[in-house]
This record gives structure tokens, C-alpha cells and sequence, in this order.
């Protein structure tokens, strides 16, 4: 089957390889003569994103690049985008990469134009409305990895320094006017990255679907991205050039992203700080927490999760099965059973306890932990200490 699709939803979503051709044509339909390129220093010098470049300036696109961004994205790095895009009097933001590139793409993109600082539309209250949304360019996200969904997103994580605290940036406006998601681009993403990128998508697939609240077409979207990801993902790490795994990892990402407007969870409101105190990829950390985080949780979701592993397919139903699945596939991936693995100590459980807690994606999570609680499930993912 032939993996291309023109879609509306959550917005205009270009799906298929090769699409990345289409970019130049749509950025003028979109308005954009100048347009800034959002990436990573580890994409400039790629062979497609020079092509890129060389596509737009063909097509008469006067584009400038901005690219000094951080894994984990600073509130620097967005006022030097800023500062970039107000000197080349750009028109519009085109973002092309992982989580990354694309969070920093829709913050420069929200920012730019308003004379105020980032920090004024942190997601609290109404903030949101402080922005005058007639200000805000269009944006064009392209991903590069399948992992965070940001291209769906209406918000960026970015790292506060001052405070070592990520906080989410939020505006309606911020989900890109458009998305083309190109496997192709995907193709030279290496397996450790395919794989924590994966298990990244599948954390917010599964963390909406465990969400409270009434929200059955999320639901419905988060089992479907699961499906894809139990099906795909591990293809896509054996065999990176695999177009078709490749896109349906693209895809899942996608519905994740959708899928968690009903909500996220534990993995997150601890990934979060671990991110900021330690400089660690988010995606890695979703991977090792998440075992630990369902074992927390269980009492609240013991019954829906063996559901899940009836739509799913399981040979064998229940909480118990879809737990092993997870650590059989952390093992085939090469994921670290516990976060003493990549570094991470319990020093600071304490503290990153109490940061989980006022985290805005605990407010989500099934059970309302304490801090305590959190920092209790810190230590068990140090150690790899799993009690079913």
C-alpha cells in the first residue's frame, strides 16, 4: 500500500515520501518570501537540508538559518532566534527536525513579532491571551524524528535556566498552519535515536489513553498509535531505510501528540525535571521511567490496560502482558533498564519529587501522587528495584 495522504486534522498534514518537495510551492501559498529555518546544528549540514536550502533560493525564497539550539531547548536559544529573525525581517518560520527544532521553531515564531518576553506565555490561566495572535507568522513543521508529535502541537517545552525548570510555552496559534512528514527524511536517523524517539510516542499514546477524563476520540487515536508502534517501531530501528516503517512511526508520533490533549502523566511530570537537572534526552527518559510509572499507577488502571492489550492483540490479556511487553521491548531497542544507566542518580529525589509534583502534566496522571510518592518512584528507576 501506498503511504500518502493529504490530511485536515489536527491540521493540514501532507503525509508521504518524497512530500518534502512541496515545501517551497506552500511556503509562498502560506505568504512567505523570507522565511527562517529552524533546525539543529546536527541537521545543518545534512544533504537533504541542503537541498532544502537550495530548493527555497531557487523558487525565489530568501531564507537565513538558524540552528544553535540545545537537546533540550533553552529560553536563550529563543531569543537568539529572535534577535535573528526581527534583523532578516523574516515572514514566516519553517521548522525542520526532532522535538528540538520544532518546540523552538513555534516559540521564535510566537515571540517575534509581540515585544514580549517568552516567559509571558507560560501555560498558566490566560496568559495565552496576552499575545496578539494577528502577530504570529505562519509556521511549517517538518519532522525529522518520530517521537514528540510537536508538529500537532499548539505549545513548546523549553528550558528555563534561571529557574532549571522546563515550562511550556502555550498559544492556539502556535500549531503550524502546516505539516510534511517526509519518511525519507527520517531514513539517516540512527537506531538508538529511532528507538527512544519511538518509545517517546509511545509514552504520550500511552499516557493519554490513561488519562481521567471523557475524551473517546483521544482514546480512540492513542490505541491506534500504539498499534502502530507495536507493529513498526521495531522494524524501524532494525532497518532504518525502511520507508514503510518509517512512516508509520511518523504517523504515530503524530497521534500522540493529538491523542494528548486529553492529558499526560507520571512519565512526564518526572521526565521533565530530570531533562532540565541533567541535561537528558526526554525521549531516553520516557523509555526507562515508563515500566516504573505503569507499576505506580496500576491500581488505577490495571482494568483499562487489559483492555488495551485486547485491542491490541495480546496472545495473553491483561496488566501483566502488557507490562512484559514493555520491558521485552526496552530489551530488543537496547533501552536502559534503570537511569543509573545513563547517569542519573537519587540525590536529588527529593527535589525532583517536588518538582514532578507541581509539574502541569502530574494534574493528568491517574493516581494523584505526592511528592513523595514521585520521589519513591525516582529511586526505583535509579536502581531498576521493579516491584510488580
Amino acid at each position: 500500500m501506498k503511504l500518502v495522504g493529504n490530511w485536515n486534522y489536527p491540521t493540514p498534514y501532507q503525509m508521504g515520501a518524497g512530500r518534502i518537495a512541496s515545501l517551497a510551492a506552500n511556503a509562498s501559498s502560506l505568504g512567505m518570501k523570507s522565511p527562517l529555518l529552524v533546525t539543529d546544528s546536527g541537521i545543518v549540514s545534512l544533504e537533504f537540508f541542503q537541498g532544502i536550502v537550495a530548493a527555497l533560493a531557487k523558487n525565489g525564497l530568501k531564507a537565513a538559518v538558524f540552528s544553535d539550539i540545545k537537546p533540550n531547548p533553552t529560553g536563550k536559544n529563543i531569543d537568539d532566534g529572535v534577535m535573528l529573525y526581527r534583523k532578516g525581517s523574516h515572514d514566516g518560520v519553517i521548522a525542520i527536525g526532532g522535538g528540538s527544532a520544532l518546540d523552538a521553531g513555534k516559540a521564535i515564531a510566537l515571540v517575534c513579532n509581540q515585544g514580549a518576553s517568552l516567559w509571558d506565555f507560560v501555560d498558566e490561566g490566560d496568559n495565552w491571551s496576552r499575545a496578539r495572535p494577528d502577530l504570529i507568522p505562519p509556521i511549517i513543521a517538518v519532522p525529522t524524528t518520530a517521537g514528540t508529535g510537536s508538529e500537532v502541537g499548539r505549545a513548546s517545552v523549553i528550558l528555563d535556566e534561571e529557574t532549571q525548570s522546563k515550562r511550556i510555552i502555550f498559544h492556539p496559534k502556535m500549531m503550524p498552519e502546516l505539516v510534511i512528514a517526509d519518511p525519507e527524511l527520517t531514513v539517516g536517523l540512527p537506531a538508538n535515536l529511532t528507538a527512544a524517539t519511538g518509545i517517546d510516542a509511545l509514552a504520550h499514546n500511552l499516557e493519554a489513553y490513561c488519562a481521567p477524563g471523557y475524551h473517546p476520540m483521544a482514546v480512540g487515536i492513542a490505541v491506534e498509535g500504539m498499534r502502530l508502534i507495536k507493529d513498526w517501531l521495531p522494524r524501524a530501528v532494525a532497518d532504518g531505510s525502511d520507508i514503510e516503517a518509517r512512516s508509520h512511526m511518523l504517523v504515530a508520533s503524530s497521534m500522540g501528540a493529538t491523542a494528548f490533549q486529553r492529558g499526560l502523566g507520571a512519565i512526564h511530570a518526572l521526565a521533565h525535571p530530570l531533562g532540565a537537572l541533567y541535561d537528558a534526552h526526554h525521549g531516553l527518559l520516557n523509555a526507562i521511567l515508563m515500566p516504573y510509572v505503569l507499576v505506580a499507577n496500576r491500581p488505577a488502571i490495571e482494568g483499562i490496560i487489559t483492555d488495551l492489550t485486547r485491542s491490541l492483540g495480546f496472545a495473553n490479556f491483561g496488566f501483566d502482558s502488557f507490562l512484559d511487553w514493555v520491558l521485552d521491548l526496552r530489551q530488543e531497542l537496547s533501552i536502559p533498564h534503570a537511569l543509573e544507566g545513563i547517569g542519573i542518580t537519587d540525590n536529588d529525589a527529593e527535589k525532583i519529587g517536588a518538582m514532578a509534583l507541581v509539574d502541569p502534566t502530574a494534574g493528568t496522571n491517574p493516581i494523584q501522587f505526592s511528592a513523595q510518592d514521585y520521589a519513591a518512584i525516582l529511586r526505583d528507576s535509579v536502581s531498576g528495584r521493579l516491584v510488580r
